[in-house]
């Protein structure tokens, strides 16, 4: 039976939280291609020491993989937070043609993280980018692993 955007969205929200358990930060993506998973990831900058090792690039690596290409025609990506501009780069290079995202950049720089706000609004204006943004998907839900993240104080994020 076909799953939902809310079923994928769930996962990577998931991801977030299992991430978070694993003491990185609550990040989580999923990447799917004709509505069938290819990979559900999370951040892992703190594992790897490789800070560019963020949920959506970390997922975009595995999925190449995992697919045996650099070009993810046909995929779909769901982020629990709005990526970031290297993340939003990643995705449009990879050629991946819709990011459903959560919590926003607002959000995460609410819960103590480093931004640049540069939405990917913005991003996909300026750079003429051709992939389609649902914002704002579930982002209740997504919101809520902030919360949970900020209320561990002396965690390393």
């Amino acid at each position: 039976m076909p799953k939902t955007d809310a079923d994928w969205m769930r996962l990577a929200i998931e991801k977030a939280r299992e991430g978070m358990i694993n003491g990185q930060t609550p990040f989580g993506a999923v990447i799917t291609k004709h509505n069938e998973l290819v990979v559900a990831a999370h951040n892992v900058v703190w594992a790897t020491t490789d800070i560019t090792a963020h949920g959506e690039v970390n997922a975009i690596r595995l999925a190449c993989k995992a697919l045996g290409t650099i070009d993810l025609s046909g995929c779909t990506i769901y982020s629990s937070t709005e990526p970031c501009p290297m993340c939003f780069s990643a995705i449009h290079w990879a050629g991946i043609e819709k990011i459903f995202y959560g919590a926003n950049i607002a959000d995460a720089t609410a819960a103590g993280f480093n931004e640049l706000v540069i939405s990917n609004d913005d991003m996909k204006r300026m750079g003429q980018s051709k992939v389609e943004v649902i914002k704002d998907f579930m982002k209740k839900e997504a919101q809520d692993v902030f919360h949970e993240f900020m209320k561990n104080k002396g965690k390393t994020y």
